[in-house]
């Protein structure tokens, strides 16, 4: 209670020491850690959905299931390289800082499953390209891969040659937390290396 006898609790400079003076700053709320963590959130993007197309020609293609036969799917082929793009993406994907790959899926066969190496994203580049010559009409690949800098996240992404209609030939899902300046960063180099459409054209959902 103050000296006035008003439950308002004075500033310590009205009477009191420097430990009373901070005691005071901290319980009205006036220290800025507030402010500070509020800060720290709005520079973090946590859990991104990804989706994208590139500026390329497509081609409308026939479902060879049944189920998109009877069910009037609609599928088209994007002209893209498929090895290249996983390549580029990988790189990409280092340069957002994750560098852990986990596993590396082409065409439903798994070419790298190292989850537990550090530090190997880059690395994975040349595991691609051992694969070259298997893979020349690759039309789908999977990547995991995770943040190596303490956060948890992890990144799975998708690219897809083939794929329905209303869906996108690359699918990126951030499961966690990313700063905002790594992700544009990871956008920006997509954009350059891979000509993608416009930005407009990006879906990009929390």
């Amino acid at each position: 209670m103050s000296r006035y006898g008003s439950n308002f609790r004075e500033p310590p400079w009205v009477f009191g020491s420097p430990k009373e003076v901070m005691e005071w700053v901290e319980g009205s709320g006036h220290s800025g850690k507030k402010e500070k963590k509020r800060v720290d959130e709005e520079k973090s993007l946590k859990n991104l959905h990804i989706k994208f197309d590139f500026n390329v020609e497509k081609s409308e293609v026939k479902p060879r299931d049944l189920i998109s036969r009877l069910f009037g799917r609609k599928l088209v082929e994007e002209d893209f390289e498929l090895l290249s793009v996983t390549k580029l993406v990988l790189r990409g994907l280092a340069k957002a800082k994750f560098s852990n790959t986990g596993r590396v899926v082409i065409d439903g066969k798994t070419v790298y499953d190292h989850p537990e190496e550090k530090k190997d994203t880059r690395r994975t580049v040349d595991v691609i390209n051992e694969y070259a010559d298997d893979f020349s009409n690759a039309r789908s690949a999977e990547i995991t891969a995770f943040w190596s800098d303490g956060k948890k996240s992890t990144a799975v992404v998708r690219i897809m040659k083939i794929h329905a209609v209303k869906e996108h030939s690359v699918d990126i899902q951030i499961k966690g937390e990313i700063k905002k300046e790594v992700y544009h960063t990871f956008l920006n180099y997509l954009q350059d290396k891979l000509g993608l459409k416009e930005e407009k054209d990006f879906v990009s959902r929390q």
